[in-house]
Order: C-alpha cells, then structure tokens, then sequence
C-alpha cells in the first residue's frame, strides 16, 4: 500500500480577469525531522515575525482648536464641573420623584434604546468576526469512494479517508489588523451612538414631562380665571339687574368666561398629547398610561455650571461617534493599501487513507502535507488606487464631520448657557409683571362696582392678565426645557468610563 507523505506547495497570480499558476514546488518527499522541513518552519517563523508591520497610516486624534472660555461664562455663573456638574443620574438634580421612576421605565422599556442595544451588540460580533481572520481555519473531512481503472473493467478498489486539514491566510501586510482596528473603533462608535440616544431620549421625556407639568399649572390658572370672571359676570348681572349698567356689560362678561372655558378644553387636549408622548417614551400603550396631576407643582431649579471647552470633547457621546468614526475610517484606508501587495497563505491536513476500513487508523496509513500559496494582483486597470482614493476621501469627511460635531456642541452649549441666564432674568421681571395685572383687575373691579369706569375697563385689564400669566407659564416652561437643553449640551452624565 503507498503512503502518500508529501510536501505540496502552489502560488496563483491574479490578474484583471486571468489566473496565472506557477508552482512554488513539485512534490517533494520530507520527513518532519529533515533539513527541508526545519527550513519551512524557520521560513515560517520570518514570516510571522515580517507580519508584525501594518500598511496604512496610524491614527492620530485630529487637532480642534478650542476657545478657552464661554463667551455667556461671566460671573452670573461660576464653572466647578468636578463637583456640581450633573453626574450619574442628571435628572435628579430637579429633585421630582416622578421623573425618576419615568427615567427608570425608559431604561427598562424603551425600544429604540433596546433597538440600539442591540446594534451596539451586532458592532461587537462583527469586531469578533474580524479577529477570527488572523487565526487559521480548522476543519475536518472523510470520506469512501469506490473507483475502477480503464484498463480493466472488473477491477474497481475503494479508498477511505480522514484527514484534519487547516489554512491559513498570514496578515503579512496587517490587512486583517486594520479591519480588525476598523471593527473596533466602529463598535466604540456604536457605543457613542447607544449613550447618545439614551441622553437624547431622556432629555426628551425630561422636556415633555415639565412641559406636561406646566400644563398642568396653565389648567390650575385658567380654572381660577374662569371664578374670577364669573364673579365679575355675576357683578355685570346685578348691576344689570339694577338699572346701573347696560346690556353689554353682561355680554362681555359672558363672552369672557366662555372664552377661557374652550382655552381651558384645549389646554386639556395638549395635556393627553403630551401624556401619551411620555407613554411612548416610556415603553408603554398609550391606552393605559396616564400622570395624575400633582396638588402643587414648584419646579426645582438647579445651578448647572459648564465643563471647560476642553472637556467637552469628553463629555458629548456624539462628539465621542465622531471622533471614532475617523479612527474607523484612519484603518480602512491600510486595508485598502494592503490590496497593492501580495497574499500569502498556508495550508495543512494530516490524516488516514487507506483501501480497508478495518485498518484505516493504523500507522502505515497515515497521510499528511504542507502547502504555500502566494496570489498577487498583477494589473486592475487603477481599481486599488480608486479604493484608496475613496478611503481617504471618506476619512477626510469623517473628519470634517468631527469637527463640525465640535463647533455645534459649542454653540449649544453657548445658546443654552444664554437661555438659562437670560430666562432667569426674564422670569423675576414677568412675575412683577404678573403680579401688577392681578392688582390692576382688582382696582379696576372695584372702581366698575363704583360706577366710575365701563365695563370695557375691566375687560381690558383682564385680558392683560390673562397675557401675563400665560407668559409667566410660557417663561417658567422655557426656562425648564433650556435646563435641560443645557445638561444635554454638556453631555449629561456620559463620559469615556461609562
């Protein structure tokens, strides 16, 4: 019985639509201890040792130029990011034991975050997956087939096989490294876009909900509104009744109340709009979601100090994406350069054949051999340097793309920085204004009892506060959603560590 124990070795080299073999060797017959066989496996140890090198550039952090300071950074507001900047759990810091179990059911229940859990996952596997390519691939095979030569026609022999076999392609140019860095800083960029849309989506419920609270108090004032105006329809009535006062009074005073009744049926319908968007947030059927109103809503307002421009970067998780996207984009232009130089790969199988199956496994039977294959490309009419010019063009719009993710954290955080002050400022003035139309109705109320001024004078002072107060809850909601604007401008809670 022959024993076939051989060395064999094939190159292919590739061109534009042809295929040229030139065999690297014959078969030789080696035996593992031979001269031949101790020069393959120094050649082997050169080889990995030669696949320690990358093509391609190594990345470097693209430079931004940064102002030291915020331009709405004066002394209304003192920076002190390691200790009062929002940390953990930043909702907390408006204290409403409500929003917190709100932020918890968003964690749990909310599917697009659970949507972009899971493409973070899928990001990972495919880092996993790139790896595998710098390990060989291990399989094993058998087999029985039954065969006649054509000389003579009754002879026919069967031949048995199993065989362990493995190949191996060497990352001799890093090729499989840099899709492996690719890979990489891509899940790290998923990662980054998974803390962003958390941040985004608790900022939005966040923004609803205050607003939803703010509703609430519109609904309070309206109601208290429409007492007092049918006090004074009351008063118009009597005077009416009296002789005093003409027709009209009674009219206007009828309208009024009407008026702030349908505000009032509105003002209910924005509030289930705004109840039901909670619900989506929060993972739950609209149908049977609801907030009850709370007895008395004073909104805490917390002091939001701003982390210095250079910790910005830090802070934002889509500044976080874009940077890793220009990694990704850095390591996928050495994958294309890698397409210019040649691949090398090796293959192996050791096993049994033999024309008994009762004595497949023994010694005399074993088979085994070696194989060295080269490929290059030898002309592709420019399609490599077309694909490295297209790498590199993508990188230089990842960063672009870096940069302007930079320039727009800083205006948000400038706007927002402005709003929070100048909303502040804003509210203290509105609620004088406020108050001054509550004692403006009143005076007018009783100068109209007197029968000094028309009832036009009443109406007028009333639809002012009316103005007023619906300003001072415009301003009061404002002012909530730019805190809130102005922590997710700062990155709310996200750093590198999460």
């Amino acid at each position: 019985m022959n024993t076939d124990k051989s060395f064999m070795g094939s190159g292919r080299l590739r061109s534009h639509g042809t295929n040229l073999t030139r065999g690297l060797s014959a078969f030789i017959r080696v035996d593992p201890c031979s001269s031949v066989f101790q020069r393959f496996t120094l050649a082997l140890g050169t080889v990995a040792a030669l696949a320690g090198c990358a093509v391609g550039p190594n990345y470097e952090k693209p430079e931004i130029a940064q102002p030291q300071k915020y331009k709405e950074f004066g002394d209304w507001l003192v920076a002190n990011p390691n200790d009062a900047a929002p940390k953990g759990e930043w909702w907390k810091v408006f204290r409403d034991p409500v929003l917190d179990e709100l932020m918890r059911l968003v964690e749990v229940d909310n599917q697009n975050l659970s949507a972009a859990e899971a493409r973070y996952g899928a990001a990972r596997a495919q880092v996993a997956a790139a790896r595998a390519g710098l390990f060989p691939t291990i399989g094993l095979t058998g087999g029985a087939n039954r065969a006649k030569s054509s000389g003579d026609v009754n002879a026919s022999a069967t031949r048995y096989t199993v065989a362990l076999e493995a190949q191996w392609e060497i990352d001799l140019w890093g090729r499989v490294r840099r899709q492996v860095e690719a890979g990489s800083a891509g899940a790290e960029a998923s990662a980054a876009d998974l803390e962003n849309l958390r941040l985004s989506i608790q900022a939005e419920l966040a923004t609803s909900y205050f607003q939803l609270r703010v509703t609430d108090t519109a609904m309070d004032v309206l109601q208290q509104l429409i007492v007092a105006f049918r006090r004074s329809l009351d008063i118009a009535h009597n005077r009416y009744n009296a002789g005093v006062a003409a027709k009209v009074d009674v009219v206007q005073a009828e309208a009024q109340v009407r008026s702030m009744e349908a505000q009032l049926i509105d003002t209910r319908a924005s509030r289930a709009q705004l109840e039901n968007a909670i619900g989506l947030l929060a993972g739950r059927p609209a149908s049977s979601f609801s907030l009850g109103k709370l007895p008395q809503y004073d909104p805490h307002m917390p002091d939001v100090p701003p982390g210095l421009p250079s910790t910005l970067t830090q802070r934002r998780p889509d500044i976080a994406a874009a940077e890793r996207r220009v990694a990704q984009a850095n390591a996928e232009v050495g994958v294309a350069q890698a397409a210019y130089f040649p691949s090398l790969s090796l293959t192996g199988s050791t096993g049994f054949a033999s024309s008994s199956l009762s004595n497949l496994f023994s010694v005399s039977n074993r088979v085994w051999s070696l194989g060295l294959g080269l490929a290059e490309t030898l002309l592709d009419f420019g399609a490599r340097g077309a694909q490295v010019d297209i790498t590199r063009a993508q990188y230089d719009e990842s960063v672009a793309n870096y940069r302007q993710a930079v320039l727009t954290a800083l205006q948000e955080v400038e706007t927002n920085l402005a709003a929070v002050h100048w909303l502040t400022e804003e509210v203290k003035v509105q609620e004088d204004a406020t108050r001054l139309a509550r004692e403006s109705v009143q005076l007018t109320l009783n100068q109209y009892k007197a029968g000094i001024v028309s009832y036009v004078n009443v109406v007028q002072v009333q639809s002012t506060q009316l103005s007023e107060e619906r300003s001072r809850l415009q301003l009061l909601g404002r002012r909530l959603a730019a805190e809130v604007a102005l922590i997710k401008a700062l990155g709310g809670d996200w750093s590198p560590a999460t």
